[in-house]
């Protein structure tokens, strides 16, 4: 294949480009704020699952809490109800059984309100509890929202970059050969690397030196021979330097 030295000397310039589009695609793997997200995510997910466990304490003692006062109240009930059958009178042995059963609802109810009062401060610091949980997630939510708003600006600016250099490749894309430009692209599919100037005896793609017979073939070739680096592949562009 045969190629202006000044054309080939564009691939160069195209490397560049495809050097600087690999390093953004780069930078937008590796971007620290994803590994930041990663992070973010999971102290959200632990303080939402301590939120769940609060909520969840927090609703068993609620309803242990009512339950309770659900028993008093049937209890206090029931102490009307026999107070009236008093009133309204009866046996000797009726009123005594009355009267039993009201000392035994009184002791019930004593009970019945130790009980709630101690529930209910267990309420009190479970619901507080739940607020803290609940302050925990708000906080989370917006550390996590504030390094996701780093990650879209850090990403927009790639983009922006992106875009840019690939208009660039596509104007330089358009003044090589078909057969040069897909010669290039074929070269840096398998190797990563399509072109690299000569440096002195010294292949610019992957840094080795050549070997004494293949610089005399460089020497020898033509000005406008597209010639290859026998170790990487590499289209190999001769400059002023070489």
């Amino acid at each position: 294949m045969k190629a202006d030295p000044a054309v080939q000397r564009r691939l160069l310039d195209l490397a560049e480009v495809d050097a600087e589009l690999n390093r953004v695609n780069h930078r937008r793997r590796t971007l620290p704020e994803l590994e930041e997200i990663g992070q973010r995510e999971r102290a959200l997910q632990t303080q939402r699952d301590s939120l769940v466990a609060a909520q969840t304490s927090f609703g068993d003692i609620d309803r242990d809490a009512k339950r309770l006062e659900a028993e008093i109240d049937q209890v206090r009930k029931r102490e009307d109800r026999d107070r009236k059958l008093m009133e309204s009178g009866g046996s000797a042995k009726q009123l005594e059984d009355l009267q039993h059963e009201l000392q035994t609802l009184a002791r019930r109810q004593g009970n019945l309100e130790d009980e709630l009062l101690e529930v209910m401060e267990r309420r009190e610091a479970l619901e507080s509890d739940v607020e803290r949980a609940r302050a925990g997630v708000a906080e989370a939510e917006e550390r996590l929202a504030d390094v996701q708003h780093q990650r879209d600006e850090a990403m927009a600016d790639l983009d922006s970059a992106e875009a840019k250099r690939t208009v660039e490749r596509e104007s330089l894309a358009g003044t090589l050969p078909e057969p040069l430009l897909a010669l290039y692209d074929r070269i840096r599919a398998a190797k990563g690397v399509g072109v690299g100037p000569l440096q002195g005896n010294r292949c610019g793609a992957c840094r080795i030196e050549l070997d004494r017979s293949k610089l005399n073939d460089l020497r020898d070739a033509a000005a406008d021979d597209v010639v290859r680096c026998e170790e990487c592949g590499a289209i190999l562009v001769r400059t002023k330097d070489s």
